[in-house]
């Protein structure tokens, strides 16, 4: 890199130097905005979006738009952008990542690329860490949008209904990263189009993007919930098929390995009825044991599915042939290889009716009913953009996976702080040693301190060693992480001294002298006020509640008296030195080393840090080299003497450099496995939406007819010479068993037939067919009854899918045992399993289709009832819901009751 920096000198700093040309035509536009009324400042919105109308492009705005923004923020929230600022919202604006130090301000920043997207009204989201962020920022810098005419949402916990729905259509969103991804989830779970909240994603700005993209991606969102299909009725089902009888009951075509029930009338190849068949049909059987009308009404499509994977898992599924049983599990065998399929899963029921059969636990069926990593999710949005004060040092794992590179954005104070060499040490009692002694000669001068750790031991260990000594001082670990934010808030004070964890102060500046905002609100809790009413009264909130605003006028009552305070040891603080950071030891991630020295030296404050390391650290231990170990034993140190190497210091930065490489190596291989579902997800949610958007799905319907007549024919067909050898019995009595009544068709002169002329006489009596059924049900009554069936269909075998995908994952790992790579035995097997489940959602339609009646219910029903989220940074249960008239009496309550919606919510309708 040295060598590049030399030939081609710091590519960051040109980059800066490009952008700053721009900067310096948007700060030429400022004495004409300077100049303008309130009024005309705000007719400028509608301008740029007459102007984008015409043709103009974004880029075309950008430094007018900008310009307008500074204006606007000097006026609603009496801030101005800096320079640095400008180049910020520059780099997010070309869809990149900024980092930005702490304390630079990107709160702004994010305000001039999002208002200049957002004239497109396409929809613009904000990403924050929490909701106490998101709904801060949107108060906060939505009084700058709302004055320039444009519309903000917030989208978290507790937002629910056509508030939610009106934060999607605003202008600006603002919201949490889980409760982006779990909409999208939802939206893809709907019934009906009016249910849906997210538009197209066209751009997102994400706060904190290291933590979101990096650390938290690796989890992904989950919708679990519980599936109507109980595991009690695979049992049910197994008992009815058990009852049965091979020869009479069930029609068993071992060519195409399928089953289904006979279903009465049986006529030989003469057309003739034949003897004792009124005793042959399962159907009726069924009908009579599961007591329903008619089997094949759509209304008993769970009963009728459950039914033929309990008579395949009796009739076609052979034990030791097809799969074992070990260990209480049903293990699938190869049938090419013989091999065992760990992992791998029967899909759409017949795993567990084959659990069913040999008596072992039916497994719980589908608990997850929708799923996506924040990788997956975020590469949809059609711009992504990030900020951050430490993200150069993922910039690999940025531009492979979001194709987003980094861009340092030069501070807008130079930076004050001094970064001291590493201190070496032989073990771990001269490097605790060292460390000591340093906090007491700097403790004694009343520096601040904050000591990084990367354990909870550790911390404990270094505040037990102080204990001793009897030095003050506060301990930060997951213990306190209630007081996390309070704690950090004053580890600036004179003679300050705080130990945290690695997870400490995300979000929380230290600011030299101690927060005067922390100060006031702790003493307005000691005066009894609740959180909320503080929070409030500290925020920049425009509000009319009277108990606000009477807390407001104490809050800042309070807060000037500390500020006096706060300002005056603030300048005995920098007397001394400023904030002191010690590294106890070397993170596997320089981000997050970064992110612990950036807690000093915030907007040109005075400030130092240095690490302290020995070679007993896991880092030094597992990734140095032995070289560099034995210069430590040939020079034969004392323990509390201190190294200072360049060969050694560059060594640990090439053990950080070799762990971060390794970890994006892992992320990259559980992306490479998500690439495969989220393949297959575009597509399943892609025909999803064309069903719930209203579209004409007949032509859809007739070429699934074909599409099953495709795969149907060969195998009848396929091996033999002459048209006369083929299995024609065999394949009317298959298509009898989706479609084809008995007796339909009869071919003559078999001996002309070629497979095209038999496919198009099939493919002709299936549409004629189609067509009386149409006439029967009335054309637009049939296109309803399409969506309810293919919505329900689909994601019946959708959710199961994703069980059995999961199942796979699981188990794929072993196959490595057979030299066999396992992403590409996934990405193989998953291929093949998502055709399987296309298949049989095709047959399945088509069957569901051909059986409906005027009867039939074109109600939309969900297959299964949410019950909670989880993944990202949080779990949720599901919320109290809100139902509007489109739901079904006899739907399952969208609350998560699991009650039916008329014995939930709608009991009082």
């Amino acid at each position: 890199m040295n060598i590049m920096k030399l030939i081609f000198g710091d590519l960051n700093e040109k980059e800066v130097k490009k952008l700053s040309k721009i900067v310096d035509e948007i700060e030429a536009f400022e004495p004409k905005f300077e100049e303008m009324t309130d009024e005309a400042l705000k007719q400028q919105t509608a301008i740029f979006r007459e102007r984008l109308d015409k043709g103009e492009t974004l880029d075309d705005l950008l430094t007018e738009a900008f310009a307008v923004v500074r204006e606007a923020g000097k006026r609603v929230l009496g801030v101005r952008a800096f320079r640095s600022q400008l180049i910020g919202g520059i780099v997010l604006h070309q869809g990149r990542i900024a980092e930005m130090k702490t304390g630079e301000g990107k709160t702004l920043t994010a305000t001039l690329p999002v208002y200049l997207n957002a004239l497109e009204g396409k929809g613009v989201h904000v990403v924050t860490v929490n909701d106490y962020l998101a709904y801060r920022d949107k108060e906060w810098m939505g009084r700058l949008y709302e004055f320039l005419g444009m519309t903000v949402g917030c989208v978290i916990h507790g937002v629910e209904g056509e508030a939610r729905n009106a934060a999607y259509r605003a202008d600006i969103t603002y919201g949490t990263n889980n409760e982006f991804g779990f909409d999208y989830l939802r939206d893809n779970m709907v019934m009906r189009q009016e249910r849906l909240v997210q538009l197209p994603l066209n751009y997102a700005i994400v706060d904190e993007v290291d933590s979101i993209l990096v650390d938290e991606a690796r989890t992904p969102l989950i919708i679990s919930g519980e599936s109507e299909k109980s595991t009690d009725l695979y049992q049910i089902a197994d008992h009815f098929a058990a009852g049965l009888n091979k020869e009479t009951d069930v029609n068993i075509d071992e060519k195409a390995k399928s089953i289904a029930l006979t279903d009465g009338l049986v006529v030989d190849k003469y057309g003739e009825e034949e003897e004792g068949s009124a005793e042959r049909n399962g159907v009726k059987k069924a009908e009579n044991y599961f007591k329903v009308e008619n089997l094949s009404d759509p209304e008993n499509l769970e009963l009728s599915h459950h039914i033929n994977q309990a008579i395949r898992a009796r009739f076609l599924m052979r034990k030791d042939v097809d799969y074992i049983v070990k260990d209480g599990e049903v293990i699938i065998v190869d049938e090419f290889t013989g091999r065992l399929m760990y992992g791998r899963r029967y899909s759409n029921g017949l795993h567990q009716a084959i659990e069913a059969k040999e008596g072992i636990e039916v497994r719980k069926e589908s608990q997850t009913l929708a799923t996506i990593t924040l990788q997956n999710y975020f590469r949809m949005y059609k711009k992504l953009a990030g900020m951050t004060g430490t993200a150069k040092t993922e910039e690999d794992e940025f531009r492979h996976i979001y194709n987003m590179d980094v861009v340092v954005i030069p501070t807008n104070k130079p930076i004050a702080r001094v970064d001291l060499e590493d201190g070496i040490y032989k073990n771990f009692a001269g490097k605790f040693g060292a460390v000591l002694k340093d906090i007491e000669e700097r403790h004694a001068k009343g520096q601040p301190m904050l000591v990084g750790t990367i354990s909870i031991e550790t911390s404990e260990y270094i505040s037990s060693l102080l204990k001793k000594k009897g030095i003050k001082h506060e301990v930060l670990n997951a213990k306190q992480h209630d007081r996390e934010a309070e704690i950090v808030a004053q580890a600036g004070r004179f003679g300050a001294l705080t130990i945290a964890t690695n997870m400490a102060g995300r979000g929380t500046d230290i600011v030299l002298g101690g927060n005067p905002e922390f100060m006031a609100k702790k003493d307005m809790l000691k005066k009894g006020l609740s959180d909320h009413v503080i929070n409030m009264a500290s925020s920049p909130i425009v509000t009319t509640d009277p108990e606000i605003l009477e807390a407001r006028e104490i809050y800042n009552k309070l807060y000037a008296e500390y500020k006096v305070t706060t300002d005056e040891e603030a300048k005995k603080v920098k007397e001394v030195g400023g904030l002191h950071i010690i590294g106890t030891e070397r993170h596997e991630s320089r981000r997050i080393d970064n992110q612990l020295r950036g807690r000093s030296g915030r907007q040109g404050d005075p400030g130092s840090s240095q690490f302290y390391i020995s070679f007993e650290d896991d880092l030094m231990r597992l990734f140095v080299s032995d070289r560099a170990k034995q210069i430590v034993e040939t020079l034969g140190l004392e323990e509390d003497m201190q190294l200072e190497n360049k060969m050694l210091t560059k060594a640990i930065e090439n053990a950080q450099k070799k762990v971060e490489g390794r970890n994006f190596g892992v992320r990259k291989h559980v992306l490479q496995y998500d690439d495969v579902m989220n393949k297959q997800r575009e597509i399943i949610y892609g025909e999803r939406n064309k069903v719930l958007h209203g579209e004409n799905i007949r032509d859809n319907i007739i070429s699934m007819i074909e599409k099953l007549l495709d795969r149907t024919i060969p195998m009848y067909t396929e091996g033999y010479k002459y048209p006369e050898e083929w299995d024609l019995d065999g394949l009317l009595t298959n298509l009898h068993s989706i479609f084809l009544p008995q007796g339909a068709i009869e071919f003559q002169n078999v001996e002309e037939l070629t497979l095209e002329t038999l496919k198009e006489i099939l493919f002709a009596k299936a549409k004629e067919l189609y067509a009386a059924k149409e006439i029967e049900i009335e054309a637009d009554r049939m296109r309803e009854v399409e969506r309810a069936v293919l919505l329900r269909v689909v994601d019946m075998h959708w959710i199961d899918h994703i069980d059995a995908m999961d199942q796979l994952k699981q188990g794929i790992s072993l196959r490595a045992i057979g030299q066999q790579d396992p992403v590409i035995a996934y990405k193989m097997e998953g291929f093949d399993m998502f055709e399987e489940m296309i298949a049989s959602i095709q047959q399945e339609t088509i069957k569901t289709l051909f059986h409906a009646t005027l009867k039939t219910d074109t109600e939309r029903k969900q297959v299964a009832i949410i019950t909670g989220t989880s993944g990202g940074s949080e779990t949720q249960i599901a919320k109290p819901f809100k139902a509007d008239k489109k739901i079904g009496r006899n739907e399952p309550c969208p609350c998560g009751s699991g009650k039916k919606y008329k014995k939930c919510h709608g009991l009082n309708e």
